[in-house]
């Protein structure tokens, strides 16, 4: 009996939020709230550019423990960039081999140039493992 391949694609949540790294850490924070997201994807600049994120721990770690205003503090001072992506046909089995390589939490899933996406470790594992 052959296991069903489970595709990035397939346990990909659409809780994130697209946003541009001027945005303060205050704006972001009520968008988060408003729309149920935990994760921000900072918007490209141009063509060249790459994307960023911001997760919760990050908001935690960067203002939050440094005791700085998020209404003084932009997303592009606190953002991870570039940020590792996953394909949609990914495997999920590869995800979670890539997230222990890198150290990640959460990767963006992107189709050609645009987020479409995110994974992260409880996907992979709730919907990944338990797959039907």
């Amino acid at each position: 009996m052959s296991k069903k391949v489970v595709l990035a694609r397939d346990v990909m949540e659409n809780k994130f939020l697209e946003m541009d790294g001027i945005a303060t850490v205050t704006q972001a924070l009520d968008s988060m709230r408003a729309n149920n997201a935990d994760v921000v994807i900072v918007k490209k600049r141009h063509e060249n550019d790459a994307h960023g994120i911001v997760l919760l721990s990050d908001i935690a770690k960067k203002v939050l423990a440094k005791n700085h205003s998020p209404d003084r503090i932009n997303l592009y001072e606190i953002m991870a960039k570039p940020v590792v992506t996953v394909e949609p046909g990914l495997d999920v089995r590869y995800c979670a081999r890539l997230f222990d390589r890198f150290g990640l939490s959460v990767a963006p899933v992107k189709d050609k140039d645009d987020v479409i996406g995110v994974v992260s470790y409880r996907e992979l594992v709730l919907k990944g493992l338990l797959e039907d």
